[in-house]
């Protein structure tokens, strides 16, 4: 099935910028959200996904649809995109999530599910298995991404620009990774290490969900695979703190709502993005490295924080490729089978390219 017409499902930040950033690209859209929205050039409804009924009958108006929406009101988007036979995408992390799209996907062969679409997992894998396409044999792919305020202030040095269930979800769930080549599970905010990047030094650790399918994919093709978030020096133990030694480990909800009191939203934000391969390339051991540094961008006379903007083009990128047939359009598409060069190449993915290099 062509995809002309899109629905957008949740117009937060990033639901609104996905939905603007599929208008460019010339796609007709139309934006649902649980409550009234006024977004400029766009028709927008109200929208229960609960009710499954009203769900089905808005999709069957559609040819694809983007979820936006937090990650456990996913798999009710997914199932009615698969029972009306539309393509899916979503920018989720969640791992059974993810598991739901690929059972869906197995017996509806016109309609192409591609979860994942965000930044990590997301854009982090496709760069990291871009970068490992050129090597003979890889002994390591390492994945960075940390989203953070420009100017941190206080011991966190951190502000609550994403979801902050999403950010306590992948500081408690075990990680998995890739050692010795084989798939194992391990603590999240571990194996802490020193990055630093333009001259700003971070530390990162381990944090889950953000390979996505990536060690089912390299498995046995790879000594090491593993995915850290960036934060600055001391904030993982400000948070081993207060999950360990405060014994908030089990109250997920409550230390969402205090964390995002002590540090909210800014709009000076940075999105830093840090992948490694190392292995064999033409004969010699070597590390190829791709490291970026994304601000927020004005998009058609509006600013947009960097988080936003480069979630929402990575996702619209995907749908651009699938569209135009770069992409499968049918059954499960992993994100790293997606070649970094085509999405540079897409309207949205070209943002990547004229913003956020380092200077040497």
């Amino acid at each position: 099935m062509r995809i002309e017409s899109v629905a957008v499902f949740g117009l937060g930040k990033v639901g609104e910028l996905v939905a603007h950033l599929l208008g460019r690209a010339e796609f007709k859209v139309v934006g649902f959200d649980s409550r009234e929205r006024e977004v400029p050039n766009l028709q927008t409804r109200v929208m229960d996904v609960a009710d499954a009924s009203a769900l089905r009958d808005a999709l069957r108006e559609v040819d694809a649809v983007v979820s936006c929406l937090p990650y456990h009101l996913n798999i009710a988007v997914a199932e009615a995109a698969h029972d009306t036979g539309v393509h899916y995408f979503d920018l989720t992390e969640d791992v059974p999530t993810t598991n739901r799209v690929i059972e869906l996907s197995k017996d509806r062969p016109d309609s192409a599910f591609v979860p994942q679409c965000g930044l990590a997992p997301g854009l982090i894998g496709i760069v990291g298995a871009s970068l490992a396409a050129s090597f003979d044999s890889i002994r390591s792919i390492e994945l960075k991404v940390g989203a953070l305020p420009q100017n941190p202030t206080g011991l966190l040095g951190y502000a609550f620009n994403w979801s902050a269930e999403g950010v306590v979800n992948e500081y408690l769930n075990d990680c998995e990774v890739l050692r010795s080549g084989e798939r194992r599970f391990v603590p999240a905010m571990t194996e802490k290490e020193r990055v630093v990047i333009g001259g700003i030094e971070l530390e990162a650790a381990l944090t889950s969900g953000g390979l996505g399918t990536m060690c089912q994919s390299y498995e046995g093709r790879v000594q090491r695979l593993d995915y850290k978030t960036m934060r600055y020096p001391g904030h993982f133990r400000q948070m081993h703190f207060l999950f360990e030694e405060l014994n908030l480990r089990d109250e997920r909800e409550l230390v969402g709502r205090i964390l995002v009191d002590a540090k909210p939203p800014v709009n000076d934000d940075v999105v830093y993005l840090h992948a490694a391969v190392e292995g064999i390339h033409t004969g010699q051991p070597f590390r190829r490295n791709h490291v970026r540094a994304y601000r927020p961008l004005v998009i058609d006379g509006q600013t947009w924080r960097a988080i936003s903007w480069t979630t929402a083009a990575s996702a619209v990128a995907v749908v651009e490729l699938v569209a135009t047939g770069k992409l499968p359009s049918k059954g499960f598409v992993r994100q790293e089978d997606i070649s970094l060069d085509d999405l540079l190449a897409t309207r949205s993915g070209s943002l990547f390219d004229t913003h956020g290099k380092i200077d040497a």
